[in-house]
């Protein structure tokens, strides 16, 4: 699946247009909570600047309605984040393919770089609108996608533009490159044990990565809510733990499909309230009494897990075994992620809630890779092709 990098073009007094992801947070004053993105995005735009192409960037931030600029979902903070982290000028459009954008674009000296206004102020962002995605193509001579946390999308801005511009390069940033290689790549040829371990609420969310990650690991772990699903499956009894009734038949059936496989906790850590403060009790899986919820896999569970992992040679890790975010129901978490830390095999971090524990456990330089899309990093387990990646230039 090997494409061609920013890195094999010549981008000298070229126009390289990138569709990057600084869809950040912010807090109620726009001010930016974590700029791990706009991070994550400087080798490719620092190899552009470097090499003295003019470089015009392009992103999505939220989810404005479409129909012209919504003020709080404005990139010019990412614009001025990012000047901050280059240490040089930064211009912004305040528009996207308007006529700031366009002086903007047309006065870029070589080394120079410009932000766009949010993709999605623009109604042809999502419809695919020929004008519009025309209009973006014309001004480039060289397209570069270094966006994955949209990859699994087919807006404007990933497919269309790149499309629009013809036999101009089309290629990868190192971002993507690296999502590639770990996402797909690696997990086509895994170094084996192969271990899953996959959390969270929904099985529903997860259906397709479960049953496509039975075909191709040695063991599935699950944890999370999503486990007392597979309790009910198995005629457990669940008290007041989140759970999809409507989706026990599936869990039989991903039971039988899997086998020796699919490792289900042996025990849960419950509460009588959604709340670190609440009573707790450690019970055996599928013993919930009535009243209680399941928040968190067991101790007994945590051990099973761990050792599972610390053998693994490839390990792929999405969603939380409980709410992490509430001790001290974070222990399953916890444990599981210092044995993903302590493996010496590859482990790839599925984005989403496990990147977020594995950034904020402080275990992030210990793991291979943490992906920067949590949808699209799902997607990609599940097997599927992006059409976003397939129409860039093969290597």
């Amino acid at each position: 699946m090997a494409k061609k990098s920013i890195s094999d073009v010549d981008c000298q007094g070229k126009v390289v247009l990138m569709r990057v992801d600084f869809n950040v947070p912010q807090d109620d004053s726009g001010s930016i909570t974590d700029d791990r993105r706009i991070r994550m995005a400087l080798p490719s735009i620092e190899s552009v600047l470097s090499r003295g192409g003019k470089l015009v960037l392009m992103s999505h931030l939220g989810r404005p309605k479409g129909k012209g600029p919504e003020p709080e979902f404005t990139l010019k903070p990412t614009a001025e984040r990012l000047a901050q982290l280059l240490g040089t000028p930064v211009s912004f459009a305040s528009d996207t393919v308007g006529p700031d954008a366009e002086a903007k674009i047309t006065s870029l000296k070589n080394g120079d770089v410009v932000v766009l206004e949010n993709v999605r102020f623009n109604p042809g962002e999502k419809n695919g609108e020929a004008v519009y995605s025309g209009k973006l193509a014309s001004w480039a001579d060289i397209y570069c996608n270094d966006a994955f946390g949209t990859c699994h999308r087919e807006e404007a801005s990933m497919v269309a533009v790149p499309l629009a511009m013809g036999n101009k390069p089309k290629v990868v940033g190192f971002l993507v490159a690296k999502e590639i290689q770990y996402l797909s790549d690696t997990i086509a040829n895994p170094q084996r044990p192969f271990v899953a371990i996959l959390g969270g609420a929904k099985v529903s969310d997860k259906i397709n990565v479960i049953s496509n990650l039975l075909g191709i690991c040695d063991q599935v772990l699950i944890g999370g809510a999503m486990a007392y699903t597979f309790s009910l499956a198995q005629g457990g009894s669940t008290g007041k733990s989140l759970v999809e009734k409507d989706k026990v038949e599936l869990a039989k059936e991903l039971i039988a499909k899997g086998g020796n496989k699919l490792v289900l906790p042996v025990d849960t850590h419950c509460g009588d309230a959604f709340s670190g403060n609440c009573n707790k009790q450690v019970v055996a899986a599928g013993k919930i009494p009535d009243g209680w919820e399941g928040l968190d896999i067991g101790p007994e569970t945590a051990k099973i897990f761990s050792a599972i992992v610390e053998k693994a040679k490839t390990i792929v890790w999405n969603g939380p075994m409980g709410v992490f975010e509430m001790p001290p129901f974070d222990h399953g978490t916890v444990a599981v992620a210092q044995a993903v830390a302590n493996s010496d095999g590859i482990s790839i971090i599925g984005g989403g809630d496990s990147a977020a524990a594995i950034e904020q456990l402080g275990f992030a330089d210990s793991v291979t890779h943490v992906s920067t899309g949590g949808g699209a990093s799902l997607s990609m387990l599940e097997g599927e092709k992006f059409k976003a990646v397939e129409l860039l230039d093969n290597a």
